[in-house]
C-alpha cells in the first residue's frame, strides 16, 4: 500500500527548512491595491463613456449643421 517515492516525498518535505513567514498585513495591503485597482478601471470606463458620448454629440452637431 505505501508508496516508497511518495514517502521519501513526505520525508523530503517534513525535513525541509520551514517556508518564510507572511507578512501579517499581506491581506489588508491585497484588498487595498485591489480596491485601487477597481477605481482605476472604473474611472477609466467613465472616461470612455464620455468621450464616446461627445463625439457623438460633435457628430450629430456636424451632421445637422452640413445637411439641415
Amino acid at each position: 500500500m505505501n508508496d516508497p517515492a511518495k514517502e521519501a516525498e513526505v520525508r523530503r518535505m517534513l525535513q525541509a527548512p520551514p517556508r518564510p513567514r507572511v507578512p501579517a498585513d499581506l491581506a489588508a495591503r491585497a484588498i487595498e491595491r485591489g480596491a485601487r485597482s477597481l477605481r482605476r478601471a472604473r474611472l477609466l470606463r467613465r472616461t470612455a463613456w464620455l468621450l464616446l458620448c461627445a463625439a457623438l454629440t460633435a457628430l450629430t452637431v456636424w451632421a445637422s449643421t452640413l445637411e439641415p
